[in-house]
């Protein structure tokens, strides 16, 4: 079998195991969306959810937090990881996009990398999720994932990155993205996988590693 055709028929199990692929993270518009994606770094979700509506209501707008100052900042978002440079990326990225994007979210990798607060991974997860291109924004778990099912091999997440965009179909690749963190978040956890609970089991490369 050829990667491409173990790519996907892997990514056909786990549609059936996930039928529902996308993103654990609350928001209503782009804006919450790239706010909450720079939150999320190392950081999880759930976490970032807790703190996201009251952000949100103190700024509802990329122009309110614009004016925002560090302190009013950080005070919402303080529980989170690293809240003292999130606090600062956020107010940052907030007048970039006021005054570069006239406070709209682009829809370019090369755009959203510009803005504090925000590596290819969160371009990646932007573009991707509210513009419906085919990026594939690879997170630890996406990290893990494929390499244990023997998709990618390498030691970045570019690396990655490009291996799989090689072999996943680009209308695919939105999907295939969430459907590959969810996995990994919920079952090839990185200790003790549930290697049992797996719809990918028999395809996975790392099983043959384990029996």
């Amino acid at each position: 079998m050829t990667k491409k055709a173990l790519c996907l028929q892997i990514l056909d199990k786990l549609a059936v195991a996930i039928p529902h692929p996308e993103t654990e993270l609350a928001y209503r518009n782009p804006y919450e969306l790239l706010v909450a994606v720079i939150l999320s770094a190392q950081c999880t979700d759930k976490r970032v959810n807790l703190v996201t509506p009251a952000l949100f209501e103190a700024f509802p707008t990329v122009h309110q937090l614009r004016k925002a100052t560090f302190e009013e900042v950080f005070e919402k978002i303080k529980s989170i990881s690293f809240p003292n440079n999130k606090a600062k990326h956020l107010i940052g990225m907030a007048e970039r996009l006021v005054e570069f994007y006239g406070g709209e979210v682009p829809d370019s990798i090369e755009a959203l990398t510009t803005l504090p607060g925000v590596g290819r991974k969160t371009a990646n997860v932007i573009v991707s999720v509210v513009y419906g291109q085919a990026a594939m924004a690879v997170d630890t778990h996406v990290f893990r994932v494929s390499q244990r099912m023997g998709l990618a091999k390498g030691t970045t997440p570019l690396a990655i990155e490009q291996q799989l965009m090689k072999l996943i179909p680009k209308e695919r690749v939105p999907d295939a993205h969430h459907l590959l963190i969810l996995h990994g978040r919920y079952t090839c956890l990185a200790r003790n996988p549930k290697c049992g609970a797996c719809a990918v089991r028999e395809l996975c490369r790392w099983k043959e590693k384990t029996d």
